[in-house]
């Protein structure tokens, strides 16, 4: 890191760090960001001398939010299960993971402070970690010079690099550069990621192709779920299901218009019309209103998830809004379609492979350019991508009208997640090597990429549902 990058990055940490103190109460993100950083080095150093044995190895896992945080848990579960007598560190970001964090099941577990040489050094000190581990981007450049400093190898799992990220740029090559350069080994998701990693500065001898390990995380969610678990029992319907998944308000205004005519059209019967279950994003207060008014002004019976578990809404409405986070793995479970959000929202796409993974045909929008899932889908014949809500409103007729046409896309989204399993074993192994500062050998004529291992056997079978 040159100085001036240097000293404006260390400013701007000094100043996160002051605003911990003033910020003002309330549900906003930023200012939980903050609130959740008061007294927080103590609490992890208290924390750590409560559990810590120095005599047992430690894997210190980072993931910043709920998506990478799906990379590292099944990692530290399978490493757990391979080493129970290792302990596990996890820290975070964002508030938006803190209830995830606990099930990852780690020995101490806490939000990251800000990036400052003396609170790294101080919790290196407390956790004394046999090594750190980032999930998929999120590389602290003063977090790992200090532990590289300590003699700590440092790893990146599931690494990513998108062809269009910012962090290509000027300001963080220069910012995270050596920081690339430092890392001990890196589990790229694949080869076109891993060459993008090499050119930001990450050596080509510690990079090896290891796979998404989300792959893994989504196809044993879907193979064990139980379908007669008191959530999916009571949504269990006859009706033909569409499953809209993490919705913002821009992916709704072209979802619900054409779901609409969906609705009432073609039915003999009211119960033979499709249904929505619709998970937003964020369920705040606001969202969820606006589409229990839009349920009323289109005449459609909506009830609210917490209703129905407390028996308290209508039977099989025609709209079942998800009021709650933490479910949606599960209800795609019961989809015949799948819509995913993010596509018509600038944050960008959710997770298209939680229902590939059911065998689903998945549907999203126009934006989806930063989703390697997505191109995988849609190349392998798994996904159709839309443009507006009138697109939207046709491939809904077509799937809605032709069973085996959704069999058959739902087939190839089912065979693309197939193809990414093995990667939490590759994984595994690459953290192994790390923990004993080996380096593994090159394949494939020299290059540095880990040779894929075959998925476990029994993973392969029938389309999880009926």
């Amino acid at each position: 890191m040159n100085l001036l990058v240097r000293v404006v990055y260390a400013a701007v940490a000094n100043l996160a760090r002051a605003a911990v103190l003033l910020a003002p109460s309330g549900d906003g993100k930023l200012s939980r960001t903050l609130r959740a950083r008061r007294g927080l080095v103590q609490r992890i150093s208290a924390r750590a001398r409560a559990v810590r044995d120095s005599t047992r190895p430690l894997v210190w896992l980072h993931a910043p939010s709920v998506g990478e945080g799906l990379q590292a848990r099944p990692v530290a579960h399978a490493l757990r299960a391979a080493h129970p007598d290792w302990q596990f560190a996890y820290t975070f970001f964002s508030p938006s993971a803190e209830q995830f964090a606990d099930s990852v099941g780690a020995d101490i577990t806490d939000y990251l402070p800000f990036d400052r040489a003396a609170d790294a050094d101080v919790l290196l000190h407390a956790i004394q970690p046999t090594i750190l581990v980032f999930a998929k981007a999120d590389v602290w450049p003063v977090l790992v010079d200090r532990a590289t400093a300590r003699g700590i190898p440092v790893v990146l799992i599931s690494g990513t690099l998108g062809a269009h990220s910012g962090r290509r740029g000027w300001w963080s090559r220069q910012l995270v550069g050596d920081a690339y350069a430092a890392l001990h080994a890196v589990g790229a998701i694949d080869s076109e990621h891993a060459e993008r990693l090499a050119k930001l500065g990450v050596g080509r001898a510690a990079l090896h192709v290891t796979g998404d390990t989300r792959f893994d995380q989504v196809w044993a969610r879907a193979h064990l779920i139980d379908r007669g678990s008191p959530l999916l029992s009571q949504l269990a319907s006859a009706r033909l299901t569409l499953v809209a998944g993490s919705s913002w308000p821009a992916d709704e205004a072209a979802l619900l218009p054409a779901w609409r005519s969906h609705s009432t059209s073609g039915a003999a019967s009211a119960t033979a019309c499709p249904r929505l279950i619709i998970a937003p994003h964020e369920p705040t207060t606001g969202h969820c209103a606006s589409i229990e008014a839009w349920a009323t002004r289109a005449a459609l019976r909506c009830a609210r998830l917490s209703h129905i578990e407390a028996q308290t809404a209508v039977h099989d409405p025609d709209v079942i809004l998800v009021d709650r986070v933490g479910v949606l793995g599960e209800l795609y479970a019961l989809a015949n379609m799948a819509f995913v959000g993010g596509g018509f929202h600038a944050a960008g796409l959710h997770s298209v492979i939680e229902p590939a993974a059911f065998g689903v045909p998945v549907m999203f929008g126009p934006h989806h350019d930063m989703s390697r899932e997505a191109g995988l889908l849609l190349a392998a014949g798994g996904a159709r991508s839309v443009s507006d809500s009138t697109q939207l409103d046709a491939q809904l007729r077509a799937w809605r009208a032709d069973a085996a046409l959704r069999q058959q896309v739902g087939a190839a989204a089912r065979a693309v997640v197939e193809r990414g399993l093995g990667a939490t074993e590759r994984t595994v192994h690459l953290i192994e090597h790390a923990m004993r500062r080996e380096a593994l050998p090159p394949d494939n004529g020299g290059v540095p990429v880990l040779s894929p291992l075959p998925p476990p056997p029994g993973r392969r079978g029938e389309r999880l549902q009926s």
